[in-house]
């Protein structure tokens, strides 16, 4: 067994107010708590894992190539299978929590990576 706590675990913001925190990064599946601040976007990116994101407080919508935009609230998930291009927003004038579930995992430092 591997306890992470919340206030220990490693962090970092990709982007201003986009804040990430690793809860578990394991070969086999990672899982991230990500705050997405006001009218923020990710860029348009894809992985070879497959996602479940499951939004905690306030609403996201996830755009894919195939299936357009779609609006998630509070307790809503979406998967997104590996390899498929995306894009995660906040569509909200506050900041927006969730969680990623990557399987298989990925490193932690995805967006770090992406940015070179």
């Amino acid at each position: 067994m591997k306890v992470v706590r919340f206030d220990a675990a490693e962090s970092y913001e990709p982007d201003k107010d986009w804040k990430r925190v690793s809860l578990c990064c394991e070969q086999d599946i990672s899982l991230e708590h990500f705050v997405k601040p006001p009218g923020h976007a990710s860029p348009r990116h894809e992985h070879p894992s497959a996602q479940v994101l499951v939004v905690l407080k306030g609403r996201l919508a996830v755009i894919t190539d195939g299936d357009g935009e779609h609006e998630l609230g509070e307790a809503d998930a979406v998967y997104i299978p590996g390899n498929e291009p995306h894009v995660v927003k906040n569509p909200l004038d506050r900041p927006c929590i969730g969680i990623d579930i990557f399987v298989p995992g990925r490193s932690f430092d995805f967006w770090l990576k992406r940015g070179r």
